[in-house]
């Protein structure tokens, strides 16, 4: 992942937020430097904004302490913009489903429920994705600061993340016994970072990704005895 990336749009929100598209991190992980501040005459205001989207140095065994920002009051004018979204979408839609929406730890945990929905997950929880970000869409409309949402349907989610954890188990035992390097298929960020976190536990094999999206995927190796 680049450690910062150059971005320019025609307004200064449009530019971070493509910075941050980009670079594929929260605001609140990245450190923002507008390059063109000093617009002065009316050809340099029509001229785009550019920034420079850095991302911060913290910890990594302290992710847990970056502060999220977003106020009250935008957490729950969000909520209720989702909630009045998906009522609107399951009644277009004809979908008989229900949806949970709470604001816990400062995000916003969207959960679907319901009969014949696998639509709404696709292959690999492809459609679950799409209908993830037009909430955050959604939810991030009329808010200042970043609101971070987080979808599930049918708790695919975590029937994923468990299954991944078999699968990245198999092949590393699979890796140590042939000594072989095994370069997994083209897999989601999130699915990725499973992988990598169960096999850092284990002291034979060593991961890393290579490839770039959507076609990145992770190789695992046996390390060095």
């Amino acid at each position: 992942m680049a450690k910062s990336i150059i971005s320019e749009g025609k307004t200064k929100q449009e530019a971070i937020e493509k910075g941050l598209k980009a670079i594929n991190l929260p605001k609140e992980l990245c450190e923002i430097k507008v390059l063109n501040d000093n617009k002065k005459s009316f050809f340099d205001i029509l001229a785009p904004t550019i920034v420079k989207v850095e991302i911060k140095e913290i910890e990594a065994k302290k992710p847990e302490k970056i502060e999220i920002i977003t106020t009250e009051e935008e957490l729950i004018n969000a909520k209720n913009n989702i909630e009045n979204f998906l009522k609107e979408f399951f009644e277009k839609m004809k979908i008989d489903a229900e949806s949970n929406v709470e604001i816990k730890d400062k995000c916003i945990y969207v959960s679907i429920n319901g009969k014949n929905i696998g639509n709404l997950i696709g292959y690999r929880g492809d459609a679950l994705y799409a209908l993830e970000n037009i909430l955050k869409s959604i939810a991030n409309k009329n808010s200042e600061n970043r609101v971070i949402v987080r979808l599930d349907i049918e708790n695919y989610k975590q029937k994923r993340e468990e299954t991944l954890k078999e699968f990245a188990l198999k092949k590393a035992d699979l890796v140590v016994k042939t000594g072989k390097t095994l370069t997994l298929e083209p897999m989601k960020a999130y699915e990725r970072k499973i992988i990598h976190t169960v096999l850092q536990e284990n002291s034979n094999v060593e991961t890393r990704s290579i490839g770039e999206e959507p076609r990145r995927r992770i190789v695992i190796t046996k390390k060095e005895s």
